[in-house]
């Protein structure tokens, strides 16, 4: 179930949305506020242009939103829920690359590449993504600096993260694996109104995926940390309580 927005405004009333849309009407104006960062390096006649080519699509929980060896048409931006990148191994066992949160971009990187994608993503939960095809973006690009250095920069922090995480996930052993990846959505998500929750509720095996490790070892590691006092569990809640011990597990791998 999804709807393309190619209109100035329209209803919804699903629940995920009730935050973001709160009088159930929404207009493509509201939404560019979630774009900003992108949107504000544009002229008045290329917000215009993009304006009129930009839409929107719902996804359910787990629904595709592309797969690998798919052509790349949209530069992709969620506006609420979250999204998941990732890569089926040759065992048919997913590994996730990155998750998505509101106001990032995604989707791109291989049509500056001239290539197919070479992963997934699919809904993490109930999600509403902004879609704006690639082709209006390269021609924006190629008359805005601003916006090309925009790029430029996007990609070299998700290099860094990316370089930063592959070694983790082949060179460390479990514990610093799943303590780096506590860490790292702690960093990504941000903690509950208590300082201390995760604000993200996953399910074991989206951690186990996301530490590159087995779903049983990722509940027996998550078990450990809980008898050590490292972390507090409650069903998908993670309670960060020593974050110092867990960074220097990090650390040491």
């Amino acid at each position: 179930m999804f709807y393309i927005i190619k209109n100035s405004y329209f209803c919804l009333n699903f629940k995920s949305l009730k935050k973001l849309l709160p009088n159930k009407k929404l207009t493509k104006k509201d939404l560019i506020s979630y774009i900003s960062s992108l949107w504000n390096l544009l002229t008045q006649e290329e917000q215009s242009y993009l304006f009129d080519q930009l839409s929107f699509k719902y996804y359910n929980k787990n629904e595709s939103i592309y797969a690998e060896k798919d052509e790349p048409l949209n530069m992709l931006c969620v506006i609420s829920g979250k999204a998941k990148i990732f890569k089926i191994g040759s065992s048919n066992r997913s590994q996730i690359m990155r998750v998505i949160q509101v106001g990032q971009y995604f989707g791109y990187r291989a049509y500056f590449a001239g290539e197919r994608y070479v992963t997934n993503a699919c809904a993490f939960e109930n999600s509403l993504i902004l879609q704006i095809p690639l082709n209006c973006v390269q021609n924006v690009i190629v008359k805005n600096v601003r916006l090309a250095c925009f790029f430029v920069k996007l990609l070299s922090i998700d290099l860094g993260i990316s370089d930063r995480r592959s070694i983790t996930l082949t060179q460390c052993h479990i514990r610093g694996r799943l303590a780096e990846t506590l860490l790292f959505l702690k960093e990504s998500y941000g903690l509950e109104e208590d300082g201390a929750t995760l604000s993200i509720y996953l399910s074991r095996e989206d951690i186990s995926a996301l530490s590159n490790m087995t779903t049983a070892n990722a509940i027996r590691t998550l078990s450990n940390f809980s008898s050590e006092k490292l972390i507090a569990i409650d069903g998908r809640k993670i309670k960060l309580i020593d974050e110092v011990k867990l960074r220097r597990i990090a650390q040491i791998g």
